[in-house]
């Protein structure tokens, strides 16, 4: 029997690993620098806490955790007959976390009277979707994470701008494009629309423009109860997808006679006011009128990244949401966060052969196994190297010198070491320089010293 990986996760391998490492130690970097501080949360969270925060399509793709134990026993056959509503709430209670902000938010409410306000928390760990595995979608999958809770300001949407141009910055990511958009303006929308009440339904089939085309959009808003009248005034603003007309100059004339649409306005004029008295105006950010972001919890600017000669597109997204403490209990709490896909951010760089040149191995020294002999020098040579820091091995078989230097090569070990009989008697090392083929002998007293002084020198 053939045993692979689940579909939609995957095994890395070291030099994988080591690149995943770069793209976080660079993004842990600027979150550190702008003030964030790390947490974790579980990687389960009880059906409560998860659902009814994604949107009706969002809640289906919540991984279930069955119950332990004998959990049908509580099922009756009539539960069964009614279907999954029924049978669900007694064989299930628990789910793996779907996004890290429904978490940090339930985390807040938790620790509130241990936390400072504002709180700048950032969190680097791994979502599960039960989404259909495809190129670019996975179902478990890397979130890198940094929000601010406990407070209004429109600085905190303008550093999310700012750290998102560092870390691309970082990352050698130069040609990429920032959208930012408000929820306010397309809950104006919806109300132009007469639809108000529908705004959800409205922000969830927007998001799948891209995805799905207009008319499909329209027929999905048809079968959710959109009039051909509301549906027709619609139709302006999906035609702006053709880029004939200034957006943010038309959605403020579509919008003149819905007075909750200057908000929005507002917010946004904020941000990139100081954008500009920061000189980041030239960061490339887009108002884009149609972008939506189909969670159920943002109320006001949203953002999305997307990196523009790369097929994977959007690596980045968030938004302002003011409510979403509220439904565990506290009030008056609004926060605003941002979320690079780590593992898309992967697989555009690794397109476009962004990664340095990177070793996954961290093996300075190789010390080779002449057998019994000198067993107990080489490891005291060992511990001496690994005292210094020195990141050493000892070969761990006494086989053919050629099979342990064949082992260093495919490491891409700098150094080997000999410490044979001749060596001992003379109390030297036969130090062989890997990438060169140049060998001299080096005094064991002097050794660690000797690798130390190079061991600077690369890195």
């Amino acid at each position: 029997m053939k045993v692979t990986s689940l579909k939609g996760t995957r095994d890395f391998d070291p030099l994988q690993v080591c690149r995943r490492n770069f793209i976080i130690d660079n993004i842990k970097e600027v979150f550190c620098q702008f003030g964030f501080v790390p947490i974790q949360t579980p990687a389960m969270e009880h059906l409560d806490v998860l659902l009814g925060k994604y949107g009706t399509e969002g809640d289906q793709l919540v991984f279930k955790i069955i119950n332990s134990g004998d959990f049908l026993s509580k099922c009756s056959s009539e539960d069964f007959t009614n279907g999954s509503r029924s049978v669900l709430p007694k064989i299930t209670k628990k789910g793996l976390r779907y996004d890290l902000t429904v978490p940090f938010a339930r985390y807040v409410v938790n620790h509130q009277h241990e936390l400072y306000f504002p709180f700048k928390r950032y969190q680097i760990q791994p979502v599960w979707r039960a989404d259909r595995p495809q190129k670019g979608r996975y179902q478990e999958f890397y979130q890198c994470d940094a929000d601010v809770i406990g407070t209004e300001s429109s600085i905190c949407e303008t550093e999310i701008i700012w750290m998102i141009s560092e870390v691309f910055k970082k990352l050698g990511i130069t040609d990429y494009q920032i959208l930012i958009n408000n929820r306010k303006l397309l809950a104006a929308i919806a109300e132009k629309l007469g639809m108000a009440d529908h705004l959800q339904t409205l922000c969830v089939a927007i998001d799948k423009l891209d995805k799905i085309g207009q008319q499909k959009v329209l027929e999905e808003l048809s079968d959710k109860g959109f009039s051909t009248a509301s549906l027709e005034i619609l139709q302006p603003i999906l035609d702006l997808t053709k880029g004939t007309k200034d957006h943010w100059e038309f959605l403020k004339a579509y919008l003149v006679d819905i007075d909750s649409a200057q908000k929005g306005f507002e917010e946004l004029q904020e941000i990139m006011d100081n954008l500009a008295a920061l000189k980041l105006d030239k960061v490339p950010l887009k108002f884009d009128p149609l972008l939506a972001r189909g969670l159920n919890y943002y109320t006001g600017p949203i953002f999305e990244v997307q990196i523009l000669n790369s097929k994977v597109g959007s690596v980045s997204g968030g938004g302002r949401y003011d409510n979403l403490t509220e439904v565990f209990g506290l009030k008056g709490i609004s926060g605003v966060g941002f979320s690079f896909g780590m593992d898309r951010l992967y697989d555009a760089m690794d397109e476009l052969n962004l990664f340095p040149v990177l070793n996954a191995n961290n093996t300075t020294v190789l010390i080779v196994n002449f057998g019994l002999e000198g067993h107990m020098e080489r490891l005291q040579q060992l511990q001496l190297l690994r005292n210094y820091n020195i990141n050493a091995e000892l070969y761990p078989d006494a086989t053919k010198p050629k099979k342990q230097l064949t082992y260093a090569n495919k490491k891409q070990i700098p150094w080997v070491v000999f410490i044979g009989e001749h060596e001992l008697q003379q109390q030297v090392a036969l130090v062989k320089n890997m990438k060169n083929g140049t060998q001299e002998e080096v005094k064991l007293s002097q050794l660690p010293t000797y690798f130390d002084e190079r061991a600077r020198k690369l890195d």
